[in-house]
């Protein structure tokens, strides 16, 4: 048994199987492109719009993974974005590649940077938020500073510049948890514009798209173990 509700731009689909009650979000379709910036036998680096998931959801299939495997039938996935969030994205193009990206995400040599534009004025012109983040098992699939049972979470981040009632913040998460970047702003009292998570009604209707970006991915290169780094403009 299905029920389809419109929930904050996107599908809520509450799903009866076998006596349990399940939730979905479905996201509306995207229009918009993926842009292939970069790719070679190893690697493929791509500019994700914001709307799409990374990889294919239990009911809506389009994604960037399965959009890309049309023209890169090898690809593997190797980390993600989330759905309303855009910029770079790198996949995997060999075997030897997933081993090795994997290896350089698991061991957080690869350097990410992204961009945010966050309510209120950003007094400190640098520092950093180290709160630990869990499951908020009363709002799922949401999550929550937890100091008990949390895994430490720690981002960086530098203030380009401070407005009348916003502020741009450039944001480096040392740890990858998810929704991190989101709920560490949100708890120093700086929630992300147009987060439809876990911004207050103010920050919410700021903005009509979550203003966060991945603007730039320093990596190791697969093969030629050379530093690269790829850079994506912010849209916002």
């Amino acid at each position: 048994m299905l029920c389809v509700k419109r929930f904050l731009g996107h599908y809520k689909i509450m799903s009866l199987e076998k006596g349990i009650g399940y939730t979905y979000y479905v996201p509306a379709p995207c229009k918009e492109e993926v842009k292939v910036l970069y790719a070679d036998d190893d690697i493929v680096l791509v500019d994700k719009p914001a709307g799409l998931l990374s990889v294919p959801g239990r009911i809506l299939k389009d994604s960037v993974f399965q959009r890309l495997l049309y023209e890169f039938p090898d690809l593997s996935v190797v980390h993600r974005l989330d759905l309303d969030t855009s910029g770079l994205m790198v996949f995997a193009n060999s075997r030897t590649a997933v081993t090795k990206l994997n290896r350089q995400f698991r061991e957080r040599s690869i350097a990410k940077t992204y961009e945010a534009l966050v309510f209120g004025r950003v007094s400190e012109h640098s520092g950093r938020i180290e709160l630990p983040i869990g499951p908020d098992p009363n709002n799922r699939p949401l999550r929550r500073v937890d100091f008990e049972k949390g895994k430490q979470s720690l981002t960086l981040f530098e203030l380009i510049k401070a407005e009348e009632g916003r502020s741009r913040l450039r944001l480096k998460p040392i740890t990858g948890r998810s929704h991190q970047l989101r709920i560490h702003l949100m708890a120093i009292g700086h929630p992300i514009l147009g987060c439809d998570l876990y911004a207050h009604p103010s920050a919410l209707s700021a903005s009509e798209r979550l203003c966060l970006h991945a603007k730039s991915l320093v990596l190791e290169h697969p093969s030629s173990k050379k530093k690269v780094e790829f850079f994506s403009q912010v849209p916002f």
